[in-house]
């Protein structure tokens, strides 16, 4: 077993005093090699040194002796769908209102984060097809070091958009990520136009499923995720 201390930092927020799940996720999936699949066990914590303790195909992030997430290899058989075009999810996201946000400075999909700081991915529903959709294009902070964007921040972005694909709660419920399952097949340059999608999958009690895909400007899909998020009272959330 290896042990080496990870750091979520705030500019990576979801609720404001945790870490966004999508990005909490990629960091822990980061520390093994492959198509994963990540659980959520706690909001992850910001600022704080937390303890990664990896074997050969699982890894678990512990804040003292607090579970946060765990990790395994696992294969993703998950086809996405066309992908729309770059125009088709600019107008997309036109339709997406920021009234009643639950975490409007999310690093991801929150409308107070400014360009270049969140990723400022807001899907919208598109008008024929059963898909949300939203354009996006990395900034150079994302950079993994050869142009490329770090693959914690396309699992991000696969997170906020396939929860955007179910449908809407009441005021008085929430739906947070407990899992995240992610294969990334290419990589994506920082400053491409690409398009991200979510589209629901079904659910079972209190547990919604969803997919999410990341494409070029090319169109070809680079990621694909599936997402269960946990339906619980707003009150009940351990973060606000």
């Amino acid at each position: 077993m290896r042990t080496t201390v990870l750091v979520i930092g705030k500019r990576f927020c979801g609720p404001p005093r945790s870490g966004n799940g999508g990005y909490a996720c990629g960091r822990v999936a980061n520390l093994l090699l492959g198509c994963c699949k990540v659980r959520l066990k706690a909001p992850p914590p910001l600022d704080v040194e937390l303890r990664a303790e990896t074997m050969e195909r699982e890894a678990r992030l512990f804040d003292g002796s607090a579970l946060i997430a765990e990790a395994q290899l696992s294969p993703l058989d998950l086809l996405p769908p066309p992908a729309p075009s770059f125009a088709e999810a600019s107008d997309a996201s036109l339709y997406m209102g920021f009234k009643d946000r639950v975490f409007p400075g999310c690093f991801v999909c929150g409308p107070q984060r400014a360009a270049g700081d969140g990723l400022r991915i807001f899907p919208g529903a598109m008008p024929t097809r059963s898909l949300v959709a939203a354009p996006w294009i990395p900034d150079a902070s994302l950079d993994d070091g050869s142009g490329n964007v770090l693959s914690e921040f396309i699992w991000a972005a696969l997170d906020c958009t396939s929860g955007f694909s179910l449908p809407p709660l009441p005021k008085e419920r929430a739906r947070p990520l407990g899992e995240l399952s992610v294969r990334v097949d290419d990589a994506i340059a920082t400053g491409e136009k690409c398009v991200v999608v979510g589209w629901a999958l079904g659910a079972d009690g209190r547990k919604h499923f969803a997919g999410s895909a990341l494409y070029s400007e090319a169109g070809h899909a680079v990621a694909v995720g599936r997402a269960t998020w946990i339906e619980l009272p707003r009150a009940a959330l351990p973060v606000n």
